[in-house]
């Protein structure tokens, strides 16, 4: 009975102190028994919210150090407890027996608080815990304690006095560690598992279902209006606040020229400007189509014509700054062509109030411009870089892209202290997911630059504006390592690459200069695009980090290779499915011979038994000489080792005698076989891996992303052969 009413009493408190929201109570009884109950540790709360809100109270461990506080000591005479300590091996024991006695024990695996807001270190004690015990593991995933005055993310985390908790009950895990492994490597499998559950506790707490513009309100009622979000080279500041009346104006003006589930062009550099016609476009339900405006006349034609779009929206200082007249001119005879500064000069007082009243009850204001959003719905539309065939237009629904950045989320952590530096443009799919939505939608503020390529500008900026996150490529970072001071970029706490393989010459100029270990990730724009990651906790060079929460994957096998096939993979961040140009804008969704939602990645992949990815290379990037299968990848790591400093790219050309050779474009002016031979023997390779030719050249040819050209590389081969 006091138990009943104490807990009768607790949940009064919380409701009147907190808005509580419990979901997923109906796992606990399908969970049976004996139960591992696992969260993770945000707040001196979870444990009094597990108490109150679980059907059955469990056993709690205890760490010695909060059992010993007076002011602690009182609660924990009103449940069971087990003085714990990860590393002793009595206290697993204990816990063992406690579950089998009880039924039912909770613990939380990263062993203290979370002072970030995201996962800590995992300690593998859980899994073997529970394994031990034979029973099965119960996720309870928390959301807003972080937030309250009981966490330990006051430097971190914008504190709130009555923020939205989420309690959110998962599914039962029957936790699965080989008993044939030896004991260290028994426990990095424990651990593997724990981590495992966590990242799907953490994703679950994080995870939105709604739109894009529903889950920029989230934030700006967590983060607050005067936040702010967003700063360019104006050096204007934009808060949320203001953000959001830009939108709501824009939006407005917008409406007028298009029509709502139109395809709408956004040919704008990085800028505050483009997120707030981002914003605007989706509160009014219209779809951005991101057109990459260093691709030509030609190639933004096949965009337009691929995505069935009507109108473009730019502006005329960026046209005259980019001289893009001439591109803009051949646009206009097949597109209407819309300028910001002409929409401005139609904002009447009418709109001004409007937008104003908008950001005062903003909720409703979006339901009634947009009443039909859905999730499901097409956020953006993005274009591959067609460096090997025609563009194709990539459909991503808000889902995949707030999935995406959950996805991240979890395992990068970016918080209020966090300012990311985007060079990287919003019409490749790392700028506009890790580069805008990832940090705007969790608290971190964002320098907008316009372009990656000013090698000098960008470290010095980062430097005078204290940035702790950089993404960028492997040609960019090269480039910038050679550029930078050894102190430009002292504040980083992620550097983190893509898009490109990472060459070890990168990594080892960014450890020996700055000190800074390069995460390198791998994507794809059809995956919004994260698909793998190396964080500071989970970190294997040379590989592209483990696969994100939620995405499954199998490996097609390749004709001619012994280990590892074709990625493909299925999650909720793949795409929608694809525009062909001719299609009359028909979705293609993705499918393999599994059935439809798997997406090939066209990416031959090797998977390590810890996990971890090793690009091999693409699918179209191996050459066929001698009827041996030779990655091209793997003939430039051979050139960057041979060569370092310098820039170099394979190509394979088709050969009456051997069916392909290949062809090696460099800027090493003295490229020659016998040195190149040398360094593949070196590093364990066959003379196949020897390119028949050597091309000299003063630069590669890059596409706007940063990737290499290939198109222009393979008619340079061929052109040099003639």
């Amino acid at each position: 009975m006091i138990a009943f009413l104490v807990r009768m009493i607790g949940r009064g408190l919380c409701a009147l102190l907190y808005r509580i929201e419990v979901s997923g109570v109906e796992h606990c009884d399908r969970a049976g028994d004996p139960v591992l109950v696992v969260a993770n540790h945000t707040s001196l709360l979870d444990g009094a919210l597990l108490y109150l809100y679980l059907p059955r109270a469990p056993v709690f461990a205890v760490q010695t150090m909060w059992a010993g506080k007076w002011w602690i000591r009182p609660f924990l005479r009103l449940v069971e407890t087990v003085p714990f300590e990860a590393h002793d091996p009595m206290a697993v024991k204990a816990m063992v027996r406690a579950i089998r006695e009880h039924g039912t024990a909770a613990i939380f695996p990263e062993g203290r608080m979370t002072t970030t807001g995201a996962l800590m270190k995992i300690y593998e004690g859980t899994a073997v815990i529970a394994e031990k015990a034979g029973a099965t593991i119960l996720p309870v995933a928390f959301d807003g304690p972080q937030h309250t005055r009981f966490a330990c993310t006051r430097t971190a985390l914008r504190r709130r006095w009555r923020p939205r908790i989420r309690m959110i009950v998962l599914p039962a895990i029957a936790p699965a560690v080989e008993e044939a492994a030896p004991g260290h490597a028994r426990r990095v499998r424990a651990a593997r598992v724990i981590e495992q559950v966590m990242q799907q506790i953490s994703y679950a707490a994080v995870c939105r279902d709604g739109t894009i513009f529903d889950a920029f309100l989230d934030a700006l009622r967590l983060h607050g209006g005067r936040t702010i979000i967003a700063e360019d080279l104006q050096r204007r500041p934009v808060t949320g606040r203001s953000l959001l009346l830009r939108a709501f104006a824009l939006g407005r003006l917008l409406s007028r020229q298009t029509r709502a589930g139109e395809h709408v062009g956004v040919m704008l550099p990085n800028s505050t400007g483009v997120i707030a016609v981002l914003l605007a476009m989706h509160s009014r339900g219209r779809v951005p189509a991101m057109l990459n405006f260093t691709a030509g006349s030609a190639a933004l034609l096949t965009a337009v014509q691929t995505a069935s779009i009507g109108v473009v929206c730019t502006s005329r200082q960026f046209v005259e700054k980019a001289d893009l007249g001439e591109v803009v001119a051949v646009l206009g005879s097949a597109v209407k062509v819309i300028y910001l500064e002409d929409l401005a000069a139609h904002l009447t007082l009418g709109t001004r109030l409007a937008a104003l009243l908008g950001t005062w009850f903003p909720a409703a204001a979006y339901r009634r411009c947009h009443p039909s959003r859905n999730a499901q719905d097409t956020a953006v539309i993005l274009f591959t870089s067609g460096s090997e065939g025609v563009p194709k237009g990539v459909v991503l629904s808000h889902r995949n892209l707030l999935a995406n950045c959950a996805q991240t989320q979890v395992l990068i952590g970016l918080n209020d202290r966090d300012l990311v530096f985007n060079a990287l443009p919003v019409f490749h799919s790392f700028g506009l997911t890790a580069g805008l939505l990832l940090p705007m939608l969790h608290g971190a503020r964002i320098f907008m630059y316009p372009t990656p390529l000013h090698h000098k500008i960008i470290p010095e900026l980062c430097y005078q504006l204290g940035a702790t996150v950089l993404f960028g490529t492997n040609s960019f970072l090269a480039a910038y390592a050679q550029s930078a001071h050894p102190y430009d970029f002292h504040t980083l706490r992620y550097a983190i690459a893509g898009a490109e393989k990472l060459q070890a010459e990168t990594r080892r100029a960014w450890a020996e200069r700055f000190g800074i270990r390069i995460l390198e990730g791998y994507g794809a724009t059809e995956a919004s695009p994260v698909v793998s990651v190396n964080t500071p906790m989970a970190n294997k060079p040379g590989t592209v980090g483990r696969l994100l929460t939620g995405i499954e994957y199998y490996l097609e096998p390749v004709e001619g290779m012994a280990q590892g096939g074709r990625l493909v993979i299925r999650g909720p961040n793949v795409m929608k499915g694809y525009l062909y140009h001719g299609s009359d804008g028909e979705i293609v969704p993705p499918a393999t011979s599994r059935g439809a939602g798997w997406y090939d990645t066209g990416d031959i992949v090797e998977v390590d038994p810890d996990g971890y990815l090793q690009i091999v290379g693409r699918a179209r990037r191996f050459a066929k000489v001698g009827g041996e299968m030779i990655s091209l990848a793997v003939v430039e790591e051979i050139a960057a080792a041979a060569w370092p400093g310098e820039s170099h790219a394979a190509v394979a050309v088709a050969d009456t005698r051997k069916g392909e050779h290949i062809v090696l474009i460099t800027r090493q002016t003295d490229a020659d076989r016998r040195h190149f031979l040398q360094c593949a023997h070196r590093l364990g390779h066959s003379e196949l891996h020897v390119p028949k030719r050597f091309v000299v050249v003063d630069a590669l040819p890059l596409l706007g992303t940063g990737k290499l050209d290939y198109r222009r590389l393979m008619a340079l081969a061929i052109r040099r052969g003639e």
